[in-house]
């Protein structure tokens, strides 16, 4: 079973699940779990390999989907789904195989398609870190800065350490070996057919128009909006907008 941690008291309404990106976690997402839980429960989990889950070798999206669905049968049968980037991508691997689990999905600045660019590097970014030579967390940036320039990259990376243990809550070594499976998309058949926003950053180039007709032929009511201003940490950038458009989906 994934790690979860859990907001707000069960309600009339369904409990959301808040379902990350690689390299995140589910603490990355607490501000908007907290507040999102003021009318239902919110659920946030580790995805395998990630934060404080179990590790496993595989990290493939129908493995990923399987863990989220022993979730929602966990915390009652059925969820409205937030995923974001290949959190969203196993959320629309859960819907497509599992429909009944999903009342609502939100995708979060990610299309059902492969795509071309690999995370390889961030991984070989985090192992330039000496980790015996980490004694705060500002050794550790100090380190990743002399190969990564991007201080809010780096800054959500260190998230993933734990300094105290030196070690990262990251299982490395598979992520790499599936790094392939994570930017890729399976071959699926059938749609989903319930309630389904792609909400994308304006600024942000992972949902483009050409997408448009894979993202419907799966998702026949899948609707799409932007946030102006946001890149792909769309939650991230702009906290408010995002709360505020995710509310106005899942609440109507």
């Amino acid at each position: 079973m994934l790690t979860m941690q859990t907001f707000g008291d069960d309600t009339s309404r369904p409990p959301i699940l808040i379902v990350h990106g690689l390299f995140g976690s589910g603490r990355n997402w607490n501000v908007i779990a907290k507040r999102l839980s003021d009318d239902r429960r919110v659920v946030s989990v580790d995805m395998r390999n990630h934060g404080e889950s179990p590790w496993f070798d595989t990290q493939s999206y129908h493995d990923m989907a399987g863990d989220l669905a022993q979730v929602i049968r966990e915390i009652g049968g059925e969820a409205d789904v937030i995923g974001h980037s290949m959190g969203g991508k196993a959320s629309m691997i859960l819907a497509l195989q599992d429909a009944a689990l999903v009342n609502k999905l939100l995708v979060a600045d990610i299309a059902p398609i492969s795509y071309r660019h690999s995370q390889q590097s961030m991984i070989e970014a985090m192992r330039t870190i000496d980790l015996d030579l980490v004694n705060t967390r500002g050794d550790a940036d100090r380190q990743l800065a002399e190969v990564l320039g991007d201080a809010s990259v780096r800054a959500f990376l260190l998230q993933s350490l734990n300094v105290k243990e030196r070690a990262w809550r990251l299982n490395l070594d598979a992520l790499e070996a599936e790094m392939a499976k994570i930017v890729g998309f399976p071959d699926v058949s059938g749609s989903f057919d319930g309630p389904t926003l792609f909400l994308a950053g304006a600024n942000s180039d992972y949902v483009l128009p050409e997408h448009r007709p894979t993202i419907k032929a799966l998702f026949p009511a899948a609707k799409q909006a932007k946030i102006p201003g946001a890149g792909h940490w769309l939650h991230a950038e702009k906290p408010r907008e995002f709360e505020a458009a995710a509310r106005s989906f899942l609440n109507l």
